[in-house]
Formats: structure tokens, C-alpha cells, sequence
């Protein structure tokens, strides 16, 4: 599967990220950013869940399992990579704080891109015996950021600015209509073949790699929420790095495995990955939601 080949699908979910972002923007003010950063305490311990508490979760989960080395690898090239652009998508949907969600999002992406080398050696080195020297396109990576996430976002708070009403009027439709620009986007991920921009993975390959991707994902979400609160911080941000954390950047981490390490099967945790963390995320907030009894679209 070539991934520096843009395929139709790829621009299709690029163009609904990009609306996403700009969505998600028009939802802002530029004081949601100045609280962010002006008590960090929340922007610093969700760095540290996703840099460091999400890749040592993945890293105690498949030491123990008896799959191949490769697949092993491919877990922690995952987890190693930053939340996706989702992210900001599930917070602004379920009413988590969206501006430490695109502040963690953007951060974090830059960050990556020098931990990514040191986490995945250490995974080689410790699955596979070997090392390899790692160079990461930070340029067309940081332009990816910029145009997918941070333009959009800047834009739609921009729009919210100086049209404010215009901004809170098309809020509402615009929000199903993502959703269902999404929930198509993740249908042809998973009935697609591989030609198509599917993920042409295997039925035997998703059972074997489903139990521990699911495991990961659910631990990394309550690993997020239960740092925020350990720190004290409010049901929301805490909600908010949980998300962050589980969901991942999983185009980066095809990226990785498939093109610089040149290994397909350390491509499929990932598809595998991206094919159900979005539905995990929705019902790991309504449980949440459920226990501090709230609706699922009702404030924190």
C-alpha cells in the first residue's frame, strides 16, 4: 500500500477534517485559548498522558502477548504518534473543552515528531533486535498541522469574531452534517478494498488484533481522565485529555510503518485502530456521562 499516493479517499477525509476544524472553530473565542494558557496545568498533564502514560500502556499490554514482533511494533508506532484532528471533533460533539483539545492536538503534533524516532527504537530494539535511523518529513508533516488543523480552526474563530450570530445559526446543521460526512468516511475505511482507499485488512488479522487494540484504547482513555483528575482538574478537561489521548493520528502512523519502515504488518494495528476508535470514544462518553449523570450532549 503506497501512502505517499494521495488516493481519493485520503482527500475526501481530508476536506472533512479541514470542515471539522473550521466547525469547531466557529464554537470558539479567543479567551477559550486564553484560559487554556493562562492555567497550563491541564495543557502540561495532557502532554504528558499522550507523550509518555499512552505509549508505556501499549508497550505493558503486547510485552505479554503472544503475537508477532512486527504487530508488536506497530502498536507502539501508534501509540508513539499524536491525537488526531477527531479529537477536537468528539470534545466540540459532546461538549468537552475544545480549546485545550486543538491546543493538546497542535503541541503535541510538533512535539511528536522527535519523540516518534526514540519511542519506536526502543520498540524495535526491544521486539526485534535491531535499530534504524528514523528521519521524519517535518516539513510536509508540520504543513499537514497548519493547513488540517490549525488554519481551519484560526479561521473559524475568526468567522465567530465578526460574525458572531452567523457563527452560532449555522452551528447547529453544520454539526450533522459532519457527523455524517464522518460516519461515511469511516464506511468506505471499512467496506472498501485496498484499491479503493479501503484498509484491505484480513478477517483473521482484525481478530487477532482487535482484543489488544480495543484494550489499549480503553485503558489509555481512563488513564487520560484519571490523570486530569488526579491533578484536580474539572470533569471537563479531564474528559478532554482522556479523548485526546485515544484518539491518534493514525495517518502518521501509516506513514511510519509503511513508508520509513518500509513493514505492512506493522501498518495494521493501526488501520485496525482507526476503524473502531471513534465508536469507542462515543460510548466510553456515554458511560462516563451516564455515571456523573448527564446527557450524552448535556454540558459537563
Amino acid at each position: 500500500m503506497e501512502f505517499n499516493i494521495y488516493s481519493p479517499v485520503d482527500l475526501f477525509i481530508g476536506g472533512v477534517l479541514f470542515l471539522i476544524m473550521f466547525g469547531i472553530g466557529l464554537s470558539l473565542t479567543t479567551e477559550s485559548f486564553k484560559k487554556v494558557f493562562l492555567a497550563p496545568g491541564a495543557l502540561i498533564f495532557g502532554l504528558i498522558a499522550q507523550m509518555i502514560a499512552f505509549p508505556v500502556i501499549a508497550f505493558c499490554v503486547v510485552y505479554f502477548v503472544d503475537i508477532p514482533a512486527a504487530l508488536k511494533v506497530g502498536f507502539i508506532v501508534l501509540a508513539a504518534c499524536p491525537g488526531g484532528t477527531t479529537a477536537g471533533f468528539i470534545s466540540y460533539l459532546f461538549r468537552g473543552n475544545v480549546a485545550l483539545s486543538i491546543s493538546l492536538t497542535a503541541i503535541n503534533s510538533f512535539l511528536t515528531l522527535l519523540s516518534i524516532p526514540f519511542i519506536v527504537n526502543i520498540a524495535l530494539f526491544l521486539f526485534m533486535g535491531q535499530t534504524t535511523e528514523l528521519h521524519l518529513p517535518y516539513l510536509e508533516s508540520i504543513i499537514q498541522i497548519v493547513v488540517v488543523a490549525i488554519l481551519p480552526a484560526l479561521l473559524g474563530v475568526m468567522i465567530r469574531m465578526k460574525y458572531e450570530t452567523f457563527a452560532l445559526v449555522i452551528q447547529k446543521p453544520l454539526k450533522i452534517i459532519l457527523i455524517l460526512l464522518l460516519a461515511t468516511v469511516f464506511l468506505i475505511k471499512f467496506l472498501a478494498d485496498e484499491n479503493n482507499g479501503g484498509t484491505g485488512i484480513t478477517r483473521p488479522e482484525i481478530l487477532m488484533i482487535l482484543p489488544y487494540a480495543v484494550i489499549i484504547n480503553v485503558l489509555g482513555f481512563f488513564a487520560g481522565y484519571l490523570i486530569g483528575r488526579w491533578k484536580r482538574l474539572d470533569l471537563r478537561s479531564a474528559y478532554t485529555i482522556a479523548i485526546e489521548v485515544t484518539m491518534q493520528n493514525t495517518t502518521l502512523a501509516f506513514l511510519v510503518a509503511g513508508t520509513l519502515l518500509q513493514n505492512q504488518d506493522m501498518v495494521k494495528p493501526a488501520l485496525i485502530y482507526s476503524l473502531f476508535s471513534f465508536w469507542t470514544a462515543i460510548i466510553l462518553t456515554w458511560i462516563l456521562k451516564k455515571w456523573k449523570k448527564r446527557g450524552l450532549f448535556e454540558e459537563f
